[in-house]
């Protein structure tokens, strides 16, 4: 609970960062799922409102129900001991930090899971074809199904309980009761609307995801899938804490070691499968750090049932200690901007880019206000639009102009000539909804060169002007630098879609 309220504070303190933005745009347009995932994330901010402790409320909540059934869990498996050690665990992972104050997948992603892990330890201490192990059962099917509808990459923990169920002799027996196979029908019926979505959007998302992190790789070579490797046991070692990291790490190996107890291997496989799926992806592609981090829900089970057993616990302490210390320390850079004013480069600093864009909706609307005063003198536009190259961007500026009427502004778009597809690319934009003689604030980044959207846009407005600068800076610091773009005056057309009628205007 203490640790609910730290967050509840940050949660309050931090602004939205760009993929918070670009969920909170989904939330506005409710479906079954989205061109990057499944969802549920989007779902969570139905009724967040404006306000960023809206957008992650739904992540606090998660964050709570988590913790609440990995205690659950560890109190099952080793009595009260293994529950403190269980929530001192929980409070202490830098992964829980941030993982529980961001409005991102993994929040439903890791309070599903949870209860996943829960309802099947209930299930197998229960008597074999038990109404009270169907019961559980069921319970499991729903959170694998939610799982699923908050990242699919979630298959794998299911996976991993059925290969458990066929390696260890005391657990093939379930196969006999009804139990799994409800588990399984449930948590496709979860799942059916988000696959009826994928079937009617040509399967986007699976298609997506499979490329995103299974797709061909850009380096090869023994040396760069060497560098991969690296970089996904560093960010576990960072996620985790360095000490707790090793803890949870033996936890795993001696409990899959271990022939006594079949709970207990079934949740290490369940870690050990998921971390070498990932460690597989990062010969191929680089993992994000946060990709495998549900391996360290059962890992934090199996670590404080050897607590509660005295096993280890001076070092666990240590770990609990230096693993709180980082996340003081991750609070007080996500508050404070701490890392560029050491010298990390602004643009390499994910928290600094969730800064600054308050301060940006003044320019902008300056640059809307010279659009429309133009337009008076010229009869144009009827209506001016505002978009970014970048779908951060567009997501942020959304955000941004979400209170601010006075801008006569009717939509923010992500015109995507740049850069990977995204969720905008599936929803009406700038060519389907402007009519001719309307006018678009393109935002853009400051570049020497005629930025390279603005050449293909240019066959298909009128007029365009360079705008004033947009800069976005907080706590002193000057964060970024792009330029605002007033293309008056559209005549219809889009690039890659038709062939301008009318000569090159500018």
């Amino acid at each position: 609970m203490a640790g609910t309220v730290v967050r509840l504070v940050m949660a309050t303190l931090v602004p939205l960062t760009n993929d918070e933005a670009y969920y909170w745009e989904w939330s506005r347009r409710l479906a079954a799922g989205y061109f990057d995932h499944p969802p549920a994330v989007a779902w969570l901010m139905v009724y967040s409102g404006t306000s960023v402790l809206g957008v992650r409320l739904g992540a606090l909540i998660t964050g709570l129900l988590a913790g609440f059934a990995l205690l659950r869990t560890a109190r099952r498996l080793g009595g009260d001991d293994a529950a403190l050690w269980a929530s001192l665990i929980f409070a202490c992972l830098p992964l829980a930090a941030a993982g529980y104050v961001l409005a991102t997948p993994d929040a439903p992603l890791f309070c599903a899971l949870a209860w996943t892990l829960h309802a099947v330890v209930e299930a197998l201490e229960s008597p074999l074809g038990s109404r009270v192990s169907l019961g559980w059962w069921a319970a499991a099917g729903v959170a694998i199904g939610c799982a699923m509808l908050s990242k699919y990459t979630a298959v794998l923990v299911p996976a991993a309980i059925a290969l458990s169920c066929v390696l260890y002799a005391p657990l093939r027996v379930r196969f006999r009761e009804p139990g799994p196979w409800v588990a399984v029908v449930i948590a496709s019926l979860v799942l059916s609307p988000n696959l009826w979505w994928n079937a009617t959007h040509d399967w986007t998302s699976f298609a997506f995801q499979l490329g995103h992190g299974l797709g061909a790789p850009k380096k090869t070579g023994i040396a760069a899938v060497l560098q991969r490797e690296l970089n996904l046991f560093g960010g576990q070692a960072g996620l985790a804490s360095p000490i707790l990291f090793v803890l949870l790490v033996g936890a795993v190996w001696r409990a899959l070691r271990q022939r006594a107890d079949a709970v207990l291997r079934l949740l290490a496989t369940v870690s050990v499968l998921v971390l070498c799926f990932f460690a597989w992806s990062a010969t191929r592609k680089n993992v994000e750090a946060n990709w495998p981090a549900a391996a360290w829900l059962p890992a934090t089970l199996l670590l404080s049932v050897e607590g509660s057993h005295g096993k280890g616990t001076a070092w666990l302490r240590r770990g609990l200690w230096l693993g709180a210390a980082l996340v003081v320390l991750v609070y007080v850079d996500a508050a404070t901007l701490l890392a560029p004013r050491l010298g990390l480069r602004p643009g390499r600093d994910p928290v600094s880019q969730a800064y600054g864009w308050e301060s940006v909706s003044g320019d902008v609307v300056a640059a809307i206000g010279s659009a429309q005063s133009a337009g008076r003198a010229e009869a144009h536009p009827r209506h001016v639009w505002v978009g970014a190259d970048r779908y951060q961007d567009a997501a942020q500026l959304a955000w941004v102009l979400r209170r601010r009427p006075d801008t006569d502004t009717i939509g923010v778009f992500s015109t995507n000539l740049g850069g990977r597809p995204n969720q905008y690319d599936l929803w009406q934009g700038f060519r389907q909804r402007a009519a001719p003689g309307d006018a678009l604030v393109l935002v853009l980044e400051e570049s020497a060169a005629e930025p390279a959207p603005i050449v293909a846009l240019a066959p298909y407005f009128q007029r365009i002007d360079e705008g004033p600068p947009v800069v976005r800076s907080a706590h002193g610091l000057l964060l970024g630098r792009q330029r605002a773009w007033l293309l008056r005056d559209w005549r219809g057309g889009w690039p890659g879609h038709s062939t301008p009628s009318i000569p090159e205007s500018r």
